[in-house]
Parts: C-alpha cells; structure tokens; sequence
C-alpha cells in the first residue's frame, strides 16, 4: 500500500513538473525579455484588454506603450497609444526605426494614433518638418 502512495506522489510529482516547464516556455514575458536579448522586434500586448499597457522590445530598447479607448465612425477602439522607453538607452536609434515600430503598431492598432514621449517625440518631430 505505501509503494503504490510513492508511486502516486511521483507520478503527481512528474505532471506537476512538467506542466510548469511547459508554462515556463510559453510566457510571454519570457518570450519578449528573449527577443531585448536578442535585439529582435517583439510586441507584447492583450489586444482584448485595453487597459493593459503593451510591451514592445526594439533593438534591444524595452518601450512601453498605454491605450486609451474610444470612438470611431463604426465602433469603440483604441484610438490613442502613448509610448516611453522604459530606460533612457536609446543610442544608435534613428527615425527609420521609430517609423517601423509605428508601422508595425499600425497593423494591430489601424486608427490609433501614436503619441512618444520627449525625447523621441522631439526627433521625430524634427524630422517629420524635415521632409
């Protein structure tokens, strides 16, 4: 009787292992400090909750980006993004790059418009004059 309660407790003890190595890979806080790692373009966000602020990873910049809800011609939407770095480590940034992180919000966010705070707002204004 004692063997087989070892038994039952190893087995719990297996699937409970493995069902936290499975959620441990599929976390998407992972997945993103993953792609900062890697200098790639992530974007973590919950499209469905809005008061959830997105995550978006750059060149190995962390920004961070609120949505603010409201109203289109033919619903309720996001209409308004507001993005920071979370660390002042901008270096080597250009406004080509600000351009594709824009784009690529564009394509989750179509009648949002994207706001940046200083000092990112300041050169994208500068070079939007410029052109």
């Amino acid at each position: 009787m004692f063997v087989l309660l070892i038994r039952f407790v190893l087995l719990l003890l297996i699937i409970f292992l493995l069902y936290r190595i499975f959620k441990y890979i599929l976390n998407p806080k992972r997945k993103l400090e993953l792609a900062q790692e890697k200098q790639e373009f992530y974007l973590l966000d919950d499209q469905a909750n809005v008061h959830k602020n997105c995550f978006i990873t750059y060149k190995g910049v962390l920004f961070e980006g609120e949505k603010y809800l409201g109203s289109t011609k033919k619903a309720f939407e996001v209409v308004s993004i507001f993005i920071w770095a979370k660390k002042d480590n901008l270096k080597g940034l250009t406004y080509t790059d600000f351009q594709y992180i824009e784009r690529r919000i564009k394509e989750n966010y179509p009648h949002a418009k994207i706001d940046w705070k200083s000092p990112i707002k300041e050169l994208i204004k500068e070079n939007s004059r410029e052109r």
